[in-house]
């Protein structure tokens, strides 16, 4: 099949395809005489294993990973699972970070009632403040 039936098949974008290519998760599609590329139902699997990949939000790399561990199918999973396992505190990490920043983003927003004009806004000179701090400490 050519890259646009591979494309409406996977639901990736051309571009996304062509890319994954150049990162080398798989290898190289054949061409035909005309010099298109030529996807096997095998690069289908596999463009769609990666497409699952990338919901789960793994990184280029987790995912080149992945794919090395299960082109040798009588090795252990080990690996897979260390990656795994990086990319779960990985996460707990970034949840941590969004946790932080919800908190801030909450108390900004309870320095403001609805009744208050933008020129007394205390979301605005909150962020007024960490900015000239910012500004201040650069200098």
């Amino acid at each position: 099949m050519k890259i646009g039936a591979l494309s409406t098949k996977t639901g990736l974008s051309i571009q996304a395809i062509r890319f994954y290519e150049r990162k080398a998760l798989l290898s190289a599609p054949e061409r035909t005489q005309s010099n298109y590329r030529s996807y096997s139902d095998v690069a289908l699997k596999q463009f769609m294993f990666i497409k699952q990949c990338r919901a789960l939000d793994m990184t280029i790399e987790e995912i080149s990973l992945v794919l090395q561990a299960r082109a040798n199918p009588d090795n252990s999973c080990a690996e897979v699972n260390a990656t795994i396992d990086k990319h779960i505190a990985d996460i707990e990490h970034r949840v941590d970070e969004l946790k932080a920043l919800q908190s801030t983003l909450i108390s900004m927003r309870s320095s403001c009632t609805i009744d208050t004009k933008i020129k007394e806004c205390g979301v605005l000179h909150k962020l007024d403040n960490i900015v000239e701090m910012q500004a201040t400490y650069k200098k």
